[in-house]
């Protein structure tokens, strides 16, 4: 089939469905929106903790919130896709992530904003690997393995947006703890009616309600490559978490800068930088990407170490930027091995697997930052926990080197 031919409806053979190429940009574009959705909050959470007046602690719990909403998800929702079809699945995932959204806009205390939040995981969750999913499902065959470039691409690129546009936002437009939600709320709609112009890519079968039952679905045949990624799944998210959850604290307190753009930036320069490094890397041997992932990551992390031990803005930047290649790139070595790991029935399956193990990574470091920046200091915390992420990257690269020299 070519790229321009329509695709095979399953299910659902309603009239004027995207095309196939067409479907798949929606869906790229749908992930983006997501995971912008998702680290908008990111820049604010200094707004809401000068208005609001809570701790380093509360801070990062906000955060925790959002990704225990997402993992329960992951853990309940991320094969239903499988069952009913993709089109069902994001459509819900959609209405939620609105309901989410209008809780943002109308908080005011941090009660509504827990609610927003852990809303805003579930919707995130349910739609994330059904999301990944649908990709595969659109690959083009002539060009195979687009999807895992996508699939590395457009979540480390979500979060850079998510986070800048919000920081211009807050820094320069009206009313800054409304005006971000209402545009994404408004980015929602649209992606609504992108869901419903696609194709439906997988046919229903029996057994949607077993399949709510938890459980970790690794295939048999998938196991021993899967379990090869964890490591640097680990090493990159645990990092991401860290600049996502105290990333624009560390600016402010450390560096002495202010501005909400800049608290922006700090996501961006790292999840921007990962963005750009997993396109550039797309066409690189998967081992040779997680090699320079996992090395970056830790050399990255050790610059920007150096650089709030010395109060030093440029250092502080340059390591950021650099433990950005490692992060992109290590993102490129996960989504480019789980989209060729599992068959078309057990895409969905896989990939919740795949972000379960990620956003525990992304989560559970930065709650435990939060409460030891309340009783050790921010930065004393962030040197810690830079130390950990440099020896998970080397821990990383050893243990894939001793794997291909057998």
């Amino acid at each position: 089939m070519s790229e321009s031919s329509p695709v095979a409806i399953v299910a659902d053979p309603a009239p004027r469905r995207l095309s196939h190429p067409t479907a798949f940009g929606a869906v790229a574009a749908v992930i983006v929106l997501f995971l912008a959705a998702s680290s908008a909050p990111s820049p604010l959470y200094v707004v809401y903790q000068q208005q609001w007046h809570f701790s380093a602690t509360t801070l990062t719990a906000v955060f925790a919130v959002y990704v225990l909403g997402l993992l329960a998800a992951l853990l309940v929702l991320g094969r239903l896709s499988d069952h009913l079809g993709r089109r069902p699945v994001l459509a819900a995932a959609i209405a939620l992530e609105a309901v989410s959204l209008v809780l943002f806009l109308l908080a005011g205390n941090v009660a509504v904003l827990y609610l927003a939040r852990l809303l805003q995981g579930i919707a995130t969750g349910a739609a994330i690997t059904t999301l990944g999913a649908a990709l595969v499902d659109l690959d083009p065959p002539h060009a195979s393995g687009r999807a895992g470039v996508v699939n590395g691409v457009t979540p480390t690129a979500g979060l850079a947006l998510g986070s800048l546009g919000c920081g211009v936002l807050v820094e320069y437009g009206p009313a800054p703890t409304h005006l971000t939600y209402a545009v994404l709320l408004a980015a929602t709609v649209v992606a609504a009616a992108a869901v419903a112009a696609m194709p439906e890519t997988s046919a229903r079968r029996p057994g949607a309600a077993t399949s709510l039952i938890p459980r970790l679905a690794v295939p048999e045949y998938s196991r021993a490559g899967f379990y090869a990624l964890v490591p640097i799944m680990i090493a990159a998210w645990a990092l991401g978490g860290l600049y996502l959850s105290l990333g624009p604290s560390v600016a402010a307190s450390v560096f002495g800068l202010s501005s909400h753009l800049i608290g922006g930036l700090v996501v961006t320069a790292l999840c921007g930088t990962g963005a750009v490094t997993t396109f550039a890397l797309r066409k690189r041997p998967t081992g040779q990407v997680l090699r320079t992932g996992a090395s970056l990551l830790a050399g990255g992390t050790a610059v920007t170490l150096a650089g709030i031990a010395a109060g030093a803005v440029a250092l502080g930047i340059a390591g950021t930027v650099l433990a950005g290649v490692g992060f992109g790139a290590s993102a490129l070595a996960m989504f480019g091995s789980l989209a060729q790991l599992a068959r078309p029935a057990e895409r969905g399956a896989l990939f919740a697997v795949g972000y379960l193990v990620s956003y525990l990574a992304l989560s559970v470091p930065a709650v435990i930052a939060g409460f030891a920046t309340t009783a050790a200091g921010l930065r004393p915390t962030a040197i810690a926990y830079g130390g950990v992420i440099i020896a998970l990257g080397l821990t990383a690269l050893v243990l894939h080197v001793r794997a291909t020299s057998r």
